[in-house]
């Protein structure tokens, strides 16, 4: 089956601004990832401090390193960005929950979905921006 979309393709200036929009929400969201599976007192504490239990880090620890690495593969980055927005989603709803800044969550979200659409031609061709 053909596609009828058409791509616009990437300048070099664009995919750059992309690549390094998109790096700074994937080094915290793999550092982030890292210190769940690690469990050092400052995150346990965190979980408490939340509500939730600390058991859950390692499963959320996963959870966050496997979608920010499909978000990095470019085949499956558009997944990545999905569930990633779940994610960090539900990080917002956390942090409103206990009456704590959520501004993060939402600044990481716009950063995955900014970073992608500047160098994804797939994207911008599916979501064009009109002037």
């Amino acid at each position: 089956m053909q596609s009828t979309t058409q791509t616009v393709p990437v300048s070099k200036t664009m995919l750059w601004v992309g690549r390094i929009m998109s790096a700074l929400p994937v080094l915290l969201l793999l550092f982030s990832g890292v210190m769940k599976l690690m469990k050092p007192a400052p995150v346990v504490e965190g979980f408490v401090h939340l509500g939730y239990p600390a058991g859950l880090a390692l499963g959320l620890g996963i959870i966050e390193l496997a979608c920010t690495v499909l978000y990095v593969i470019p085949r499956t980055s558009i997944l990545g960005a999905v569930l990633l927005t779940g994610y960090l989603g539900g990080a917002t709803a956390t942090h409103l929950r206990i009456g704590e800044p959520f501004l993060m969550p939402i600044v990481l979200g716009v950063l995955v979905w900014g970073g992608l659409y500047l160098r994804d031609d797939r994207l911008r061709a599916l979501i064009p921006l009109r002037s």
